[in-house]
C-alpha cells in the first residue's frame, strides 16, 4: 500500500513538474519567494491595527507567529530527520535525473513534509478562523494552494510532502486560534475588544471587519507584479 502511494506521488509529481516554461520557471521562482509578499503579510497586520485595540492586535499578531513558528520547526526540526524523505530533486535521489529544476535551486537533503506547505496553510487556516470572512478565506487558501505548486514546479517537493504540511500547518492554526481564543476570554482582556466593549465574558466575532479586502487588492497587485516581470527576468536549470 506504501508502495503504491509512493509510486502514485512519484508519478504526479514528474506530471505536473514536466508542464514548464521559461516564463513559469520565472514566475514560480519569484511566487515561491517570502520577502516579495511581505506587503500582503503588512495588510494583515493593518487589519488588526484598524479593527481591535493593541492588546488584541498584539495578542493575534502573536499567535499568527506562533502558528508558523511551531508548523516550520515540528516540520524541519522533528517530522523530516525521523522520516528521512530525499527531495525528488536532491542528488542522491534516483528520480533526479527526471526532475526539472530551476536555477540550480536542489532545496536540503529532505522534504517530507514541506515547511513552506505548513507555513502557507498555517497563515491561510488561521486568517480563515480568526476573520471568518467568505473573499479573504477563498483568497487565502487559493494563495497557499499556488503557493504549494511552485514547489512541485520547480522540483524540490512531492504533492505527498505538500499535503503532510498543509496538515501540520492546520493543526498549528487550530492549536493557537483556540489558545487565542480562551486567552480573549478571559475577564481582563475581553474587555478590551473594541467590537465587544460591554460583554467581557464572551467575545464574539463581529458582524463586519473593516478593510480585509485589502489583503486581497495587495496579494493581486503582487501577482500581477510577479506575472509583468517573469518575461524580463532569464532562470537557468
Amino acid at each position: 500500500m506504501l508502495e503504491t502511494l509512493q509510486q502514485l506521488d512519484q508519478q504526479l509529481l514528474l506530471t505536473l513538474n514536466g508542464l514548464h516554461s521559461p516564463y513559469w520557471d520565472s514566475f514560480m521562482w519569484l511566487f515561491t519567494g517570502r520577502f516579495i509578499w511581505i506587503p500582503m503579510y503588512a495588510t494583515i497586520l493593518y487589519i488588526l491595527c484598524k479593527n481591535f485595540n493593541v492588546y488584541v492586535t498584539l495578542l493575534t499578531a502573536v499567535a499568527i507567529a506562533l502558528t508558523i513558528t511551531y508548523a516550520d520547526q515540528l516540520c524541519a526540526t522533528w517530522i523530516r530527520p525521523a522520516v528521512e524523505r530525499l527531495r525528488p530533486s536532491n542528488l542522491n535521489n534516483p528520480l533526479s535525473e527526471f526532475v526539472h529544476i530551476v536555477n540550480g535551486k536542489r532545496g536540503g537533503s529532505y522534504g517530507f513534509p514541506s515547511c513552506h506547505a505548513s507555513n502557507s496553510f498555517g497563515l491561510a487556516f488561521f486568517l480563515l478562523f480568526f476573520f471568518r470572512q467568505r473573499w479573504l478565506s477563498i483568497f487565502i487558501l487559493c494563495w497557499a494552494v499556488l503557493n504549494c505548486y511552485t514547489r512541485i514546479y520547480l522540483g524540490v517537493h512531492y504533492p505527498g510532502d505538500l499535503l503532510a504540511g498543509m496538515f501540520v500547518g492546520l493543526s498549528g492554526a487550530l492549536i493557537f486560534y483556540y489558545l487565542l481564543r480562551y486567552t480573549l476570554r478571559q475577564k481582563k482582556i475581553a474587555g478590551l475588544l473594541k467590537y465587544d466593549e460591554h460583554n467581557r465574558y464572551l467575545i464574539e466575532h463581529p458582524k463586519e471587519i473593516a478593510h480585509t479586502r485589502l489583503t486581497i487588492y495587495i496579494g493581486l497587485i503582487t501577482t500581477g507584479i510577479i506575472a509583468t516581470i517573469s518575461p524580463l527576468i532569464t532562470l537557468h536549470p
